[in-house]
């Protein structure tokens, strides 16, 4: 056999321990929930109150009195005649004065005008420099392989008031320039004119007919 006597022995205690251990427990009833309490109310007696009658209000006299007080001033108001060639008011010299003397109180006033002159000065500079035959500086602002875009952008400027002139170049490029100036600091004035006024960056050449 393969298990010896020992061995069934042994198996046979540790069923019956198992057996001794569970069918107590299985066989013995679940122990007894406790009962929750119920909920009580309790109503409360309502508080006795005591009604009292509350007086009539009454208008305070001062009102009355400022009542009457204006129904007295509109009635004198009323009573005032009018005439019926009024003054008229005297606005000549009296309104020149004050208008002056506000203009040199009033910062505002002084801003405004500082603020004019200096539109006065950038629109007496906006002309840029005087362009010379002679010069040997230009703005180079395009170069173009049709020719035909190279004029277009030679009427604009030559509209907004730049002297603006054409030359082929050996790359089959026609190049638009604006000047010549006899400086390099005219051709960069003139550069930073054309940027403001045409919206167009151009580039410092030195040019040689």
């Amino acid at each position: 056999m393969k298990y010896g006597k020992t061995e069934r022995i042994s198996g046979i205690v540790i069923l019956l321990a198992l057996l001794a251990i569970f069918v107590p427990w299985l066989m013995s009833d679940p122990a007894p929930r406790e009962e929750r309490p119920q909920p009580t109310f309790v109503i409360e007696r309502p508080v006795e109150a005591t009604q009292q009658d509350v007086p009539v209000p009454q208008m305070p006299s001062s009102i009355n009195t400022s009542s009457s007080e204006g129904r007295s001033v509109d009635s004198a108001a009323t009573s005032v005649p009018i005439d019926a060639n009024p003054r008229q008011p005297q606005t000549g010299q009296a309104s020149s004065s004050n208008a002056q003397s506000a203009g040199e109180n009033d910062p505002i006033a002084e801003l405004m005008a500082a603020n004019n002159r200096n539109n006065a000065n950038t629109s007496s500079n906006a002309a840029g420099p005087t362009s010379s035959s002679q010069g040997e500086w230009a703005v180079q602002v395009g170069s173009f392989g049709d020719a035909g875009n190279a004029r277009r952008l030679s009427d604009q400027l030559t509209q907004a008031g730049f002297s603006a002139y054409l030359r082929e170049r050996d790359n089959n490029l026609t190049s638009v320039y604006v000047g010549p100036y006899a400086t390099s600091e005219d051709g960069e004035s003139a550069m930073a004119i054309i940027k403001q006024r045409a919206n167009v960056q151009g580039l410092l050449v030195r040019v040689r007919n």
